[in-house]
């Protein structure tokens, strides 16, 4: 199954005319599923791969950066007149924001959930779940998310299978299943179960051992990276990280790639980047619009898609965007934070996914 991370925005705090403010969606298979929803995400996806019908959005924390889209798309999915349910989920607080901003988006035809997750909390999607990682930024709670796929049946030996009288068709597909066909049981023909796919999105945060935890072994992680190392002492004053610190978290936690993201407008070219890379060489810098598909490890590496390069890669059409997500260049305000909302409801419980 196809799994890949489009860049909706990379910038923070205000949007720019070559970045956008945080949103990242993961489409696995069929599924669109987004992470934040800054100012303007859904007029970044029609200029790019259209406004697709979102599965389900979850927000990492309440500065504005990261959410005040949300109530412009829900209208707009309402003017659609979506049908499909949707899901939304993030940290303690969320029900509040959402009945503060209710009046911009009115009474919607489709079914609207919305849901605050613990500390760990999983949310149970097909095939996968997602999980909120507390993580330490300047508001009341803030969380990561961690996406986890289910572990995989090994490999079938079809020669073996067949040997012991197995039909080749249905019957393999049985036993994959973990079902007995005709007397011969999965664990005579089967490989040893091999491990899904994992992702880690770490949303705005200093370095913190949770993160460290959550991502290791994970076959993406994408890690802010606000800050150059010379400006250490201002990330830790606003909690959030430099591009070093991501590396040495994506080193310590073993992964296979590193994206930063979240990125400040004072630093020219690929500064960050190049700095994260001497301490972690599978480190990329995604610009607007930009994918990383993530195959399964036996198939090989993931890989970064540049958008400039072919547009088509994004997975959908090619519609006018700006010339700055199209050049080399990043430049974004200061990204130290927004105003925000905390306190509220606290949900307790599995959260099931609609």
């Amino acid at each position: 199954m196809d799994l890949s991370l489009f860049f909706v925005g990379t910038g923070g705090s205000t949007p720019s005319a070559h970045r956008g403010l945080p949103a990242t969606l993961l489409r696995r298979g069929g599924e669109h599923v987004l992470f934040d929803c800054g100012e303007g995400t859904q007029r970044q996806l029609v200029r790019s791969i259209g406004l697709a019908d979102i599965d389900c959005v979850f927000i990492t924390h309440f500065h504005a950066d990261h959410w005040l889209g949300l109530p412009g798309m829900l209208k707009s999915f309402a003017l659609r007149e979506r049908d499909r349910p949707l899901s939304i989920y993030g940290p303690r607080g969320l029900k509040e924001i959402m009945r503060a901003v209710s009046f911009i988006y009115g009474r919607l035809p489709y079914e609207l959930t919305i849901a605050e997750l613990e500390p760990m909390q999983q949310v149970r999607r097909d095939g996968y779940v997602v999980a909120g990682v507390p993580v330490r930024h300047r508001t009341a709670v803030a969380y990561g998310y961690a996406v986890v796929e289910d572990d995989r049946p090994g490999h079938l030996d079809a020669a073996e299978a067949e040997r012991l009288g197995v039909t080749p068709g249905p019957d393999f597909g049985r036993l994959q299943r973990g079902e007995t066909v005709g007397g011969v049981r999965p664990e005579q023909v089967m490989g040893p179960t091999r491990k899904g796919r994992k992702l880690l999105l770490s949303g705005d945060t200093a370095p913190c051992e949770a993160v460290k935890v959550a991502a290791h072994g994970a076959d993406l992680l994408i890690h802010e990276a606000t800050f150059a190392d010379r400006d250490g002492e201002r990330a830790a004053q606003t909690l959030h990280s430099t591009a070093l610190q991501a590396a040495a978290i994506a080193r310590e936690a073993e992964v296979r790639m590193l994206a930063i993201t979240h990125s400040s407008g004072r630093y020219p070219g690929g500064e960050l980047r190049e700095e994260a890379r001497s301490v972690f060489a599978k480190t990329e810098a995604p610009r607007d619009f930009d994918m990383i598909e993530v195959p399964f490890p036996e198939r090989g590496e993931p890989q970064l898609l540049r958008w400039r390069d072919n547009p088509a890669r994004g997975g959908g059409r090619q519609a006018n965007p700006a010339p700055g997500s199209m050049n080399g260049a990043a430049h974004v305000s200061d990204a130290e934070g927004s105003s925000g909302v905390e306190g509220g409801s606290q949900a307790a419980g599995s959260v099931p996914a609609p």
